[in-house]
């Protein structure tokens, strides 16, 4: 229902947010809502818009969601791949390998044309991301393997529909048993192993695109049994040798 700016309350807003709420996930609503609290301020701090309170301040915003903290643990890796079969589609494997160690979102690694890569100097320029921000990301040893044991066919690396890439995954996790496993969780393994490795929050960042650290935060999770081992080889031996 329509209803005038004068008009307009917090009642009416959390009418709003229940309606949505049956629709889209909590964290759809709340951002959703977040950007209307700010136009609202703009508005009335700035265009003199005639309201005398912030409707939307005046709710409660449903919880932002707890960020998975799905990985590769133990065997997961193993069974993944030893369930990829003859019959299984040619990219699997290779698309599965370059997701974990690019840290590319699965729209992304399906963009990305052979002229984008640069073997000699080990990157990969995407030019279509998410965020409308191009990056150009280094490769690793296992990334440029991967591609150069590629077949070239067409203009892109991945000649293939997104579809049929999620239709091929959700097939591959079932026969792996890892049915809780979702292809954006090996984005979250990639970001969390690059931390592992000692690198910084700017160098994860240039590789994954993210722009701001609280959302990099969101996709990391480190295991402590990792950070354990590095430490063990960092510290002295007790002969003091």
């Amino acid at each position: 229902s329509q209803t005038s700016l004068n008009n307009l309350s917090g009642m009416l807003v959390t009418q709003y947010r229940d309606d949505r709420l049956k629709m889209v996930k909590p964290a759809s609503v709340r951002r959703e809502l977040v950007v209307l609290r700010h136009v609202f301020e703009v508005a009335r701090r700035e265009w003199g818009l005639p309201v005398k309170e912030n409707p939307v301040k005046q709710i409660r915003l449903p919880e932002d969601a707890r960020p998975r903290e799905r990985r590769l643990l133990g065997e997961d890796e193993r069974q993944l791949h030893a369930a990829i079969g003859k019959r299984s589609a040619w990219y699997l494997r290779p698309f599965i390998i370059l997701l974990v160690e690019t840290g590319m979102r699965r729209g992304e690694l399906l963009s990305i044309r052979w002229r984008d890569i640069d073997f000699g100097n080990s990157t990969v320029q995407i030019l279509k991301t998410k965020n409308g921000h191009p990056r150009r990301i280094p490769l690793t040893p296992e990334a440029i393997r991967t591609l150069q044991n590629l077949p070239r066919s067409d203009d892109k690396v991945f000649p293939v529909a997104a579809n049929a890439v999620r239709l091929a995954w959700e097939r591959l996790r079932v026969r792996a048993g890892l049915t809780s496993l979702r292809l954006h969780d090996l984005r979250h393994e990639a970001v969390s192993r690059f931390f592992e490795t000692g690198l910084s929050v700017p160098e994860v960042a240039l590789i994954s695109g993210h722009r701001e650290p609280r959302m990099l935060a969101r996709y990391t999770h480190l295991q402590p049994e990792r950070i354990a081992r590095k430490l063990s080889l960092s510290q002295p031996s007790s002969d003091g040798s």
